[in-house]
C-alpha cells in the first residue's frame, strides 16, 4: 500500500515539475538571456530577441487610429475632425505621445540592431509618418489659438528625446527624418524656454505632467545638440525647484495610477545637473536610505492589465528601473540598486508579449528606455 501511494506522490510531483519548467521557458523566451547570474553587478541588457518582440508594438499601432484619445481644445466646429487629419505624423498609438515614443522606439531598435528582423518596415513607417507634409501639419496644430499648452510637458520631452535619437543616429534615413522633424523641434524648444520662466513651483505627480521627468529629457536633447541656451535654463530652474528638497516620502509611493516615481525622478534630474560633491550632499539630505546596501522597494503590482489606469504601474516599474540604472552606473555606490531595478524589470517585462492594447501601445517603449545600457 506504502509503495503505490509513494509511486502516486512521485508521478504528481514529476508532473508539477513539469508544468513549472513550461512556465519558466515561457518567461526565459520572454525575458531572455537578460538575467544575470549576479544581478547586482550590471542591470539586464536588452537582447536582439527581446528588441523583434519589443518592436512589434510600435508596429502594431504606429498608422492604427482608432481608439484614439485626442485631448483637444476645441477653438470651433473647425476643430473637429478625425486624428488622421490633426495629426498625420502622430496619430495612432491611442494618443499624440504615444505615437511620438513609439517613433522613438523604432529608431532606438533600428539604431542598435541594425539586423532587426522587420526594420524594413520599421524604416518604411517611419518615413510615411515623419515626412515633411505631416511635420507641417503638427507644426500647424501646435501654432493653434487653442493649443500652447497642448502636450506640456511629457509629450514635449517625448519628441525632443526623439529628435535626439536621431540626431545621434549615423544613418541616411535618420538625416532625412532630423530634417523633417526640425520645425516642429525647434517649436518645442521654444515652448519650454517660454513656459519654464513662468512655471513658479514644480509638478510632483506620477503622472505626464511630472516636472522632472519632463527637463530630465530636455536636457539630455539641450546636451546633445549643445543647445547652451536651453539647458542652463533647464539647470537653472531644476535647481530653483529642488535643491532644497529634503527628506523624499517614498514610502507613500506608488499612488494608484503613477507610472513615474516623484522622489525617482528627481534624482534622476539632479544626478544629471550637479556635479559629484553637491550631488552626494544633495541625496544625502533628499532620500539618504537609497545608499544602504540593503535598500528594497516593492514592484507596482498590476492587478488589471486591460484598465488603462492599472497598468501605468507597469510603466512605474520600467520608470524606476532606469532611474536606478542610471544613478548605479553613474556613481559606484549606489550599485547594490542595480538588483532593485533588475528586480522591477522582471515583474513587468514578461507581460508585454500579447499585452491587450491598454499597454501595448505605449509600454514598450519605457521598456526599451529602461533597458537601454547606452541611456545616461
Amino acid at each position: 500500500m506504502n509503495r503505490i501511494l509513494f509511486l502516486m506522490i512521485g508521478i504528481v510531483l514529476l508532473g508539477c515539475n513539469k508544468e513549472v519548467k513550461t512556465q519558466n521557458q515561457q518567461l526565459e523566451e520572454v525575458n531572455t538571456e537578460a538575467v544575470q547570474e549576479n544581478p547586482i553587478e550590471a542591470p539586464l541588457q536588452l537582447t536582439l530577441k527581446q528588441a523583434n518582440t519589443l518592436a512589434d508594438l510600435p508596429l502594431a499601432c504606429l498608422q492604427i487610429e482608432y481608439p484614439n484619445k485626442l485631448g483637444q481644445t476645441l477653438g470651433g466646429k473647425e476643430n473637429i475632425r478625425e486624428p488622421h487629419s490633426l495629426h498625420p505624423a502622430f496619430y495612432g498609438c491611442f494618443d499624440w505621445h504615444s505615437s511620438v515614443h513609439g517613433h522613438w522606439s523604432l529608431v532606438k531598435l533600428l539604431k542598435e540592431f541594425p539586423n532587426l528582423e522587420k526594420r524594413k518596415e520599421a524604416r518604411t513607417k517611419l518615413l510615411q509618418n515623419i515626412s515633411a507634409k505631416n511635420i507641417e501639419e503638427e507644426v500647424s496644430y501646435f501654432q493653434g489659438k487653442h493649443n500652447k499648452s497642448y502636450e506640456r510637458t511629457y509629450g514635449w520631452a517625448w519628441l525632443l528625446k526623439l529628435a535626439e535619437e536621431l540626431h545621434t543616429w549615423q544613418d541616411p534615413l535618420a538625416r532625412e527624418l532630423e530634417q523633417n522633424l526640425q520645425p516642429l523641434t525647434d517649436i518645442i524648444v521654444q515652448r519650454y524656454i517660454d513656459f519654464l520662466p513662468k512655471l513658479k513651483y514644480p509638478v510632483r505627480v506620477g503622472e505626464h505632467p511630472n516636472t522632472a521627468f519632463g527637463l530630465s529629457f530636455a536636457w539630455d536633447y539641450a546636451h546633445t545638440t549643445e543647445n547652451q541656451k536651453l539647458k542652463e535654463l533647464i539647470e537653472n530652474r531644476a535647481k530653483d525647484f529642488y535643491i532644497k528638497d529634503k527628506g523624499c516620502p517614498i514610502s507613500w509611493e506608488p499612488g494608484g495610477y503613477d507610472f513615474l516615481s516623484p522622489c525617482l525622478e528627481e534624482i534622476d534630474l539632479m544626478r544629471r545637473i550637479l556635479d559629484k560633491s553637491q550631488f552626494d550632499i544633495w541625496i544625502t539630505n533628499f532620500i539618504p536610505q537609497l545608499k544602504n546596501k540593503d535598500f528594497t522597494i516593492s514592484v507596482g503590482e498590476v492587478s488589471d492589465r486591460t484598465d488603462g489606469k492599472l497598468v501605468h504601474l507597469d510603466g512605474l516599474n520600467f520608470s524606476r528601473a532606469w532611474v536606478l540604472y542610471g544613478l548605479a552606473k553613474q556613481y559606484e555606490d549606489y550599485a547594490h540598486l542595480f538588483s532593485v531595478a533588475n528586480a522591477h524589470v522582471n515583474y513587468s517585462l514578461p507581460n508585454l508579449v500579447a499585452d491587450s492594447y491598454e499597454g501595448g501601445h505605449w509600454l514598450g517603449s519605457f521598456a526599451i528606455y529602461a533597458l537601454d545600457t547606452n541611456a545616461e
